[in-house]
């Protein structure tokens, strides 16, 4: 099959594990594909998307060039247009783009057993916050709670979220909180929770799945009391397994040959 040139963009890019990820699944696949990393910021992104040549098969898209993505593709699948955020772009054709965070969510969860939820609390308002949304809405809750230090800015989650068929309400990370099923932390990397906030988060919150992965534990899980606390590596994993298949086939929801053992390589190496 003929080499193509992938690469993760990003601002910061240089703890991105991508690279090896996808590494070892080109190898199970039989695959001569050359998969980079490139430091891209919001400024700097029209330019380098547009100095790609031929070679080029796609793009995996990090923090913060998720909206970028999304505005430079010529068509979307479901979840990007749900969320408004692309992670993957495939240079086909035409550009499109796609979101595999939503997927990637519901399967690292999936690993854990968790499979169907009925109230989930959101920490934070931001791109993965919208996917953690759709998520939710995919394993059947009914009801979700976002929380962010700015509530303001998660009127486009509660729209969002309405639109979905879901009750959803936000509010400050100190307010009183009822008891869930879940949380989900889709906070930027690095931010920090105040100490009374989550402990009066996790004595309600349930499991926590937090989708920061390095260090591990983050300083939310280790000060997590409520349940058990999952590191976003599950998440790394099964989002970038949706967007070998999209850079293979050009549908996220298409296994790819031997997935099984595909998976088993990439998993070997978030363990090394």
């Amino acid at each position: 099959m003929t080499a193509h040139r992938l690469a993760v963009w990003g601002d910061p890019i240089s703890h991105s594990r991508s690279p090896q990820l996808h590494a070892a699944a080109y190898r199970v696949l039989g695959l001569d594909w050359e998969y980079s990393r490139r430091q891209v910021d919001e400024n700097g992104f029209a330019e380098a998307l547009g100095g790609l040549d031929g070679s080029w098969r796609g793009l995996s898209l990090t923090m913060p060039l998720k909206e970028q993505a999304r505005l430079a593709a010529e068509s979307l699948d479901p979840h990007a247009e749900l969320t408004g955020a692309v992670n993957t772009l495939l240079l086909d054709e035409t550009l499109r783009g796609f979101n595999t965070d939503v997927g990637g969510i519901v399967d690292a969860l999936g690993d854990e057993g968790l499979t169907a939820v009925d109230r989930v609390r959101i920490l934070g308002a931001g791109a993965t916050a919208a996917s953690a949304l759709v998520a939710a809405a995919e394993m059947g809750a009914a009801a979700v709670d976002v929380r962010a230090r700015r509530p303001d800015r998660a009127a486009p989650l509660v729209a969002l979220g309405h639109r979905l068929g879901l009750d959803v309400s936000a509010r400050d990370l100190r307010a009183d909180a009822e008891p869930v099923d879940l949380t989900i932390a889709a906070l930027p990397g690095g931010a920090s929770v105040d100490e009374d906030a989550v402990r009066a988060l996790s004595t309600t919150g349930g499991a926590l799945f937090d989708v920061a992965y390095s260090p591990w534990p983050s300083a939310l899980a280790a000060a997590w009391g409520g349940g058990p606390a999952i590191s976003g590596l599950g998440m790394l994993l099964h989002q970038a397994v949706r967007q070998i298949r999209v850079f293979l086939s050009g549908d996220p929801s298409r296994r790819l040959p031997d997935e099984d053992a595909v998976v088993a390589a990439m998993r070997a190496v978030l363990a090394s």
